[in-house]
């Protein structure tokens, strides 16, 4: 079942740049949880290129961050920061095409280490870049207490 996640950090001054939906040259994503995965849909356009045509890949790079941070709020509960991320770039992203889908899914957790495996699909579902990302993974206290996490899990989801 496919449940909306509430950007609870949404607040005044929020403005990052994946998803605040206030930035106004930002990418406003917005997540949703589908069984072990984390998902979104951008919607890309040529404000975002590198070369004609193209997503810029470090734009690329930073939907696949954003998308493994969100599955790490959502799936090991907790914040963090990014440690490590081994990117493959398979397939060319087009501009000019339809809404493509982030997926991120928790592939482990050892100790303060959350590994997650993040990709990019094109509109026609089709594998265009992939990441291996590591998070260095915050306590739930210090989540909770330092880095704006919510004390109430459930407050990412709305009451079903």
């Amino acid at each position: 079942m496919k449940r909306k996640i509430n950007n609870i950090f949404a607040e005044e001054e929020y403005n990052c740049f994946g998803c605040s939906p206030t930035n106004p040259i930002g990418l406003k994503l917005n997540f949703y949880e589908d069984g072990d995965y984390i998902e979104a849909q951008w919607q890309p356009t040529t404000l975002y290129e590198g070369y004609p045509g193209s997503i810029h890949g470090g734009i690329q790079a930073l939907m696949l961050d954003e998308i493994a941070a969100w599955t790490m709020y959502i799936k090991a509960r907790c914040s963090g920061v990014t440690s490590r991320m081994n990117i493959r770039y398979r397939n060319r992203l087009d501009s000019c095409q339809g809404a493509v889908t982030l997926r991120g899914k928790l592939k482990e957790m050892n100790r303060n280490l959350c590994y997650i495996q993040a990709e990019i699909l094109n509109d026609k579902h089709e594998l265009c870049v992939e990441a291996e990302i590591t998070y260095f993974a915050f306590s739930r206290e210090h989540s909770v207490k330092e880095a704006h996490y919510p004390e109430n899990f459930d407050s990412f989801f709305d009451a079903e």
